[in-house]
């Protein structure tokens, strides 16, 4: 825990500093991972002095069992599933159609609450740089860095405090760049990195969004 940091505020302090120095493409826009990235990103805008948004990616999990991710998706049609849990839960193609579809509706329910109505920041040419508090399996991020490919950027990165080292390199083959300040071979979970990892609630991310579009 020595290597750890405070809590998801210090975490964005300290992966903003480290980001100045990659020298990314100028107006970048830095995209959180609701719930727990936003405040992460928060910290890593400002010491970009970029734009913030985020990006809701909601897990699929196994009927009866929604805590075992099979997937995620992102808001519109973005997808990743992991085929081996399917084929291992015996998910036929209704339930996982089924399942995929109601995760798309509460991601885009959730991204319409959060944006208050304003719309989403173009990407279109510019560094789409996301983050979230931490990888485990990557699976979220991977459905992340394809939500926003489809938006057409000029690069795709992704900064988060800490991963697994097998997660970051397997991130490289999806997104452009990988910055991962720590890298430890066994994980014991994200939170065992912070010494605060409170869950962060809607009105916190609502709280700051609604602070950068003043």
């Amino acid at each position: 825990m020595a290597e750890g940091f405070t809590d998801r505020r210090d975490a964005g302090r300290r992966l903003g500093a480290a980001l100045i120095d990659q020298h990314l493409a100028a107006d970048p826009v830095v995209l959180g991972l609701p719930r727990g990235g936003v405040p992460v990103a928060y910290e890593v805008a400002a010491a970009l002095a970029a734009t913030l948004d985020v990006l809701v990616v909601r897990k699929v999990g196994v009927p009866g069992y929604d805590e075992l991710a099979m997937g995620a998706v992102a808001a519109g049609d973005a997808v990743v599933l992991n085929d081996d849990v399917v084929a291992r839960a015996g998910v036929d193609e209704p339930e996982l159609q089924q399942a995929i579809e109601r995760e798309r509706c509460a991601a885009a329910e959730r991204e319409e609450r959060y944006r208050r109505g304003r719309p989403p920041t173009p990407l279109e040419g510019r560094t789409a740089v996301l983050v979230d508090d931490g990888l485990a399996t990557g699976a979220s991020m991977r459905v992340a860095v394809l939500a926003a490919r489809r938006h057409t950027p000029e690069r795709v990165v992704v900064a988060v405090p800490v991963g697994t080292a097998a997660a970051c390199t397997a991130l490289r083959e999806d997104a452009d760049e990988v910055f991962c300040l720590l890298q430890p071979h066994v994980l014991d979970g994200v939170g065992a990195w912070y010494r605060d990892f409170r869950p962060t609630d809607d009105a916190e991310v609502q709280e700051l969004l609604d602070t950068v579009s003043r």
